[in-house]
């Protein structure tokens, strides 16, 4: 009697939650660990792999790596080649990427409140204030690009405007700033919170506001 031919690949992991509803199929797309925080930092631009691999502390090499295939196949980021003399591939945020700026400015609203004291295991890069602080920046009405300065580091966020398949913030300075600002990482998670207002901390000198333009006018309140 002939043996059982065993199966030639082993069974491919369940990525469904096979459910026909909305929320599942979302989760079926970026319920998995480190899904949302590729986009976090996608949503600064394209991202070479290894830049990607050092601002995602904890994350393995591999699991980045199937993140990232994933995210690909389906449709959440592109990757494409840089010419010379880059010669690298960089990530980016594909349209159906770019629709998670919602989810994640949502996510980090209802985490706000969470946030503490930092914990002596906790990973900081400056970028990461970038969600929290626009809501306290979501009332401005001139269009431009504002550079933040933090203890942690500078980043540059874009603001008045629409959002849509555009970069909506930076890590590091902005090539063109259209205005500065210099506060603490406290104040600015206590924006986020909406503990106070962006007018008030300007008005009482916590936040220090540097520009002759219609959006730093806007920033000092003039």
């Amino acid at each position: 009697m002939p043996r059982q031919q065993q199966p030639s690949a082993r069974t491919a992991r369940r990525r469904s939650y096979d459910q026909f509803c909305a929320t599942a199929r979302a989760l079926d797309s970026v319920g998995d660990r480190w899904t949302l925080l590729i986009v976090r930092e996608l949503l600064a631009g394209p991202r070479r792999y290894t830049d990607l691999h050092a601002d995602l502390p904890g994350v393995s090499t591999d699991v980045l790596a199937s993140r990232l295939r994933d995210m690909e196949q389906g449709g959440l980021v592109t990757r494409r080649r840089l010419p010379p003399p880059a010669a690298a591939s960089v990530y980016e945020l594909a349209g159906r990427g770019h629709g998670l700026l919602p989810v994640l400015t949502a996510l980090a609203e209802w985490g706000a409140p969470a946030i503490g004291e930092r914990r002596p295991t906790d990973a900081v890069r400056a970028h990461w204030f970038a969600l929290p602080l626009r809501r306290a920046l979501a009332g401005l009405t001139h269009e431009g690009v504002l550079e933040v300065h933090l203890d942690e580091g500078e980043f540059h966020i874009r603001v008045g405007g629409p959002d849509a398949g555009a970069e909506v913030y930076g890590d590091g300075p902005a090539a063109h700033a259209d205005a500065r600002i210099a506060l603490d990482a406290e104040l600015c998670l206590a924006l986020g919170r909406g503990e106070c207002t962006l007018a008030e901390a300007v008005k009482d000198g916590r936040i220090a506001v540097v520009g002759e333009g219609p959006l730093a006018g806007e920033l000092r309140g003039e």
